[in-house]
């Protein structure tokens, strides 16, 4: 399957068990993820990061991407086990 049948131009939200995810969400994920884990950043833009990094862990869960991928980095999959767990708010 190619991207362009999942999303064609001009659609950027895909619905995954009831949640809309949007085009781009897993490069944010993984945008938000660096910012996190670099303590060169600021509390501020970390503190963004992780509130737009957990808000994404839903989306991402319902689309099945942690089925297939685990994080390497233990705070990640320790993050993503607590969302799956229905331990997080988004």
């Amino acid at each position: 399957m190619k991207p362009e049948a999942l999303l064609p131009d001009g659609v950027d939200t895909v619905q995954a068990n009831g949640l809309a995810v949007r085009k781009g969400s897993v490069g944010a994920l993984l945008a938000n993820w660096r910012v996190l884990s670099d303590a060169r950043h600021d509390d501020a833009s970390r503190a963004a990061a992780e509130a737009d990094l957990l808000a994404l862990l839903p989306g991402l869960a319902a689309l099945g991407l942690f089925d297939v991928f685990a994080a390497r980095d233990p705070r990640l999959a320790a993050l993503i086990a607590r969302q799956q767990a229905g331990k997080l708010e988004s």
